[in-house]
This record gives C-alpha cells, sequence and structure tokens, in this order.
C-alpha cells in the first residue's frame, strides 16, 4: 500500500510538471508589454501619457532626462525633429513618439512591422496626455519606417472622430 501512495505521487508529479512548467511562459505571454519611456522631469503632459499607458495595460518606467539627453536619445533611436514631441518611449525594439494611442501601439506590437515605430509629431489638443478640455485637434498617428520615410498608420478626426 505505502508503495502504491508512492507510485501515484510520482505519477501525479509527472504529470503536472509540463502544466508547471509551462505556465511561466504562458504567463510571460498573456502579460502587457513594458514601455520605456523617456522624458524631462517637468513635462506635465508626459506624466499624463504615462498613467494613461498604465490604465491601458501597459507596464511603464519612465526616465527623467536633461533635454540635451533626451534629444540625443530621440536621434539615437530614429526620430528626426520634425518627427519629433515631448516624450520617447521604447517597447519591444519599437520607438514611440510622442502622444501616440494605446490603441496603435497595441496593434502595432500585434502586427509587427519591420520599422522603426509611430509618431504623433508635436502636441495635438486632444490626443492621450493632451486631452484638456473638449477641444480636439486632428493629428495622424505615423508609421516611420526604417529609412526614415513614414506613412499614415491612423487618423484622429478631431472633435467628430
Amino acid at each position: 500500500m505505502m508503495i502504491a501512495i508512492h507510485r501515484r505521487r510520482l505519477l501525479a508529479g509527472l504529470v503536472a510538471t509540463p502544466v508547471a512548467l509551462a505556465l511561466p511562459m504562458a504567463a510571460r505571454a498573456g502579460e502587457a508589454a513594458t514601455v520605456h519611456v523617456a522624458k524631462t522631469a517637468t513635462c506635465g503632459c508626459c506624466k499624463i501619457w504615462v498613467d494613461y499607458m498604465r490604465k491601458e495595460g501597459f507596464v511603464v518606467e519612465a526616465t527623467n532626462m536633461a533635454p540635451g539627453e533626451l534629444s540625443q536619445f530621440k536621434t539615437r533611436h530614429g526620430i528626426s525633429p520634425d518627427l519629433a514631441s515631448c516624450h520617447t518611449a521604447r517597447v519591444a525594439g519599437y520607438t514611440i513618439e510622442g502622444h501616440v494611442p494605446a490603441r496603435e501601439i497595441k496593434r502595432l506590437l500585434a502586427e509587427k512591422p519591420d520599422a522603426i515605430g509611430l509618431t504623433v509629431p508635436g502636441m495635438p489638443l486632444g490626443s492621450p496626455g493632451m486631452d484638456y478640455g473638449p477641444e480636439k485637434e486632428p493629428y495622424d498617428v505615423l508609421l516611420i519606417a526604417r529609412d526614415g520615410t513614414t506613412s499614415i498608420y491612423a487618423s484622429y478626426k478631431g472633435p467628430a472622430g
């Protein structure tokens, strides 16, 4: 009888082992991507965007940089001055510049295009982090190709859109 109990425990352990080994992989597959945000310490809209991204399910790590250091970070990660905004993020190998909606970042991560990343140049009112009151400006989310060219990834129409 003692041998049967040990045998059952051994068999149960062997059956459970693949499940136990698979759990960490399954958990990682369902986890949100970590967004690493580079910003200045004094930018209020950057903080609002970071909070917005957390509410959208992302894990966000923010680092404050001096303005010159942030400019170098942007350049190093494929952001030219005409594509720039106030903060720059990195997620899953992509650069996210400015007030990009979480929906477009999730789409980017699902589609995995061969690109540098996404940008919302400037700071359009009504974009995430720039949503102060009812005023909304139309803006485009641009996909930045490896050669630095851009194409429209999504458009936001402003008050009606």
